[in-house]
């Protein structure tokens, strides 16, 4: 069965705005190259969606399409019948089902509680096959489907929250099947916003696009669409996920963007599949592990070093006070509601909707359970390697364990005090002492041990779900010597640099620990960071932990690339100017340690400041 689904459509309709040079030359090439072939009676509604299953290159789209054909004719898939026997049987015993977008892209594959005879010879067979594949299919637990997959899209026998109708979501299929009447509306789409800007008609060779030019096809969704094709987090109304129930998908199709949460990380990554839109809480939609962290940017050591000598400190401040002088590149719609306001530390500092982590909730007519202040955060090559959130406050420590369970998390950092200069920078949500155990809305936390040194607290943990009796280790790494808006005392960057590798180390102990239990990337699940409001001191931990990563990898470093990145997905992220000028300081003190510089001299870093002073 051939469809368009609501939210293809409407993925279509964003991405041409955002993209419509490239997307008209990429429709004409295709259709160049088809009528070349002698495919002739190929419409564009049929090239889009090729088009959008390969990013828009033409070549693969091509290649997608021939083999497309080819199985066809080969397997003589020449008209199906939903409404008749036997398919229409065959659909009514729910053993499969039907999505829209054809061709989908792969993007994940879970396989859930595979039995043992099949385990071992897929750890043997996945060393054999890509390295993108591997990364894309995963064997999984029931209780780990959480990580993957939304709950609220998850039905109950599996842990989550959705009452399948299947046959309603059949229904749903059935109003949406009619060919023409999808065809038209993705051809609707394009000429709206064509013939609305004046944009000239693409014609191929074989005549199939074209546009009439007296028809008149303003309407108030092309004006809107022109007036926010600058903005792409357009309404605070709460994101959606498709999943098979028709029942989910409340907004329906009607041209109208609002309500929709896109990001802009994914602007050049047309990446439309099945799903409509991102599961819930994913920072950067539509990029792969390899596109996050990295860049074309980037400098050596030793440019690093000569520019930091060149701008000095007044210089590196003046940077990052162009960083900060730019507005936030999202909205605070869920952080603002009226029952979630007061789950804020900070009345001034909220977390985006669309990076937001979303709790599953604890109370199916209040969907307000499911807020917590915290966001994904991309590390270096690995999406949503962090949670950046804020200290607990005793209000939302339940909430700030169920996180840590949902989420997988075996690694907690802090670089707070739970009391300084007198006053609450964050709740004591963990058991201090050895042999305590707290107990906070079904989990329980029990202090195994607790190791002290100089700059920081090191506590192991053991996190318990009371409802399964499941029960996992968590570490747990406290810095206690980084005063709030400020950098660690006397800015010496050794101990803190010391502490980052105490806490790789313990992520990648506690990643192996789990062995085939973890099936996401080879780090591990989210870090989870946190200071007193969740963005200078967090924010600062991050920028040099994703740095010093790309450095080991690649030879470079992009400071202001990498806190710009963070700040897309955690506003506010690196409060103070001092907190930038660390970060520099303390990488070159990394480079030094570690041998890709002999040595750095910083002799009148300071000498702006003096001169002013004086």
């Amino acid at each position: 069965m051939e469809f368009f689904d609501e939210d293809f459509l409407f993925n279509v309709e964003r991405a041409f705005v955002r993209n419509w040079h490239r997307f008209l030359r990429a429709t004409k090439a295709f259709l160049d190259a088809l009528s070349e072939s002698g495919a002739t009676c190929v419409s564009r509604a049929t090239a889009i969606k090729f088009l959008f299953a390969r990013k828009f290159d033409v070549t693969r789209a091509h290649t997608l399409w021939r083999q497309h054909e080819a199985t066809r004719r080969r397997e003589g898939l020449n008209k199906f019948e939903p409404f008749e026997d036997p398919l229409k049987s065959e659909l009514e015993t729910g053993k499969f089902t039907i999505l829209g977008g054809y061709p989908a892209k792969l993007k994940k594959v879970l396989i859930v509680t595979a039995p043992l005879w099949f385990k071992a010879p897929f750890r043997i067979l996945r060393l054999f096959v890509r390295e993108k594949l591997r990364e894309r299919v995963h064997t999984v637990s029931a209780p780990q489907l959480g990580v993957h997959v939304p709950r609220a899209s998850l039905p109950r026998q599996l842990g989550g929250q959705l009452e399948p109708d299947h046959a309603a979501w059949l229904d749903h299929c059935k109003n949406c099947y009619t060919n023409n009447l999808q065809n038209s509306k993705l051809d609707g789409i394009i000429d709206e916003y064509v013939i609305s800007n004046h944009i000239p008609a693409v014609k191929p060779q074989n005549g199939i696009i074209e546009h009439e030019v007296g028809c008149d096809m303003t309407s108030d969704r092309a004006a809107r669409l022109c007036e926010n094709n600058t903005d792409m987090h357009i309404s605070g109304d709460p994101p959606y996920t498709c999943d098979t129930s028709p029942l989910r998908n409340t907004h329906g199709y009607n041209g109208d963007m609002k309500g929709r949460h896109i990001n802009s990380g994914d602007e050049d990554d047309l990446d439309i599949s099945t799903r409509g839109t991102w599961s819930s809480g994913e920072a950067s939609p539509g990029l792969s592990d390899e596109e996050c962290g990295g860049g074309a940017g980037g400098e050596t050591p030793a440019a690093l070093l000569a520019r930091v000598r060149a701008l000095r400190r007044r210089g590196l401040a003046a940077e990052y006070d162009d960083i900060r002088a730019r507005p936030p590149n999202g909205t605070f719609h869920h952080a603002k509601l009226p029952s979630n306001l007061a789950k804020n530390r900070y009345t001034d500092v909220l977390c985006y909707d669309h990076s937001r982590v979303l709790l599953s909730q604890t109370d199916p007519d209040d969907p307000t359970t499911d807020y917590i202040n915290a966001n994904y955060v991309d590390g270096y090559k690995q999406k949503n390697a962090f949670i950046c959130t804020q200290g607990p406050l005793p209000k939302t420590f339940g909430d700030f364990w169920r996180m840590v369970w949902e989420q997988g998390t075996l690694v907690i950092v802090m670089t707070t005090r739970a009391i300084e200069r007198g006053r609450v920078k964050c709740g004591q949500y963990w058991p201090l002492t050895v042999g305590q155990r707290v107990t906070h809305a079904g989990y329980s936390i029990a202090n195994e041990l607790v190791e002290q040194d100089d700059d920081y607290t090191i506590t192991h943990l053991v996190l318990t779900d009371l409802r399964t009796e499941q029960s996992r280790r968590v570490w747990h790494g406290q810095y206690t010597r980084w005063p709030d808006y400020g950098v660690p005392g006397g800015g010496r960057a050794q101990p803190v640099l010391r502490f980052l590798q105490r806490v790789r180390r313990a992520q990648q102990r506690a990643r192996a620990d789990l062995g085939d239990a973890w099936a996401g990337h080879s780090r591990g699940p989210p870090i989870i960071v946190h200071c007193s409001a969740g963005i200078g001191r967090t924010g600062t931990f991050l920028t040099l932990d994703i740095c010093a990563l790309r450095l080991a990898a690649e030879g470079v470093v992009d400071v202001r690339g990498t806190v710009e990145r963070i700040r897309a997905q955690r506003a506010h992220s690196i409060q103070m100017p001092d907190q930038y000028v660390f970060c520099h300081l303390a990488l070159i003190e990394h480079a030094v340690m570690n041998g890709y510089l002999e040595s750095a001299d910083l002799t009148g870093f300071d000498e702006d400041n003096e001169d002013e002073s004086e």
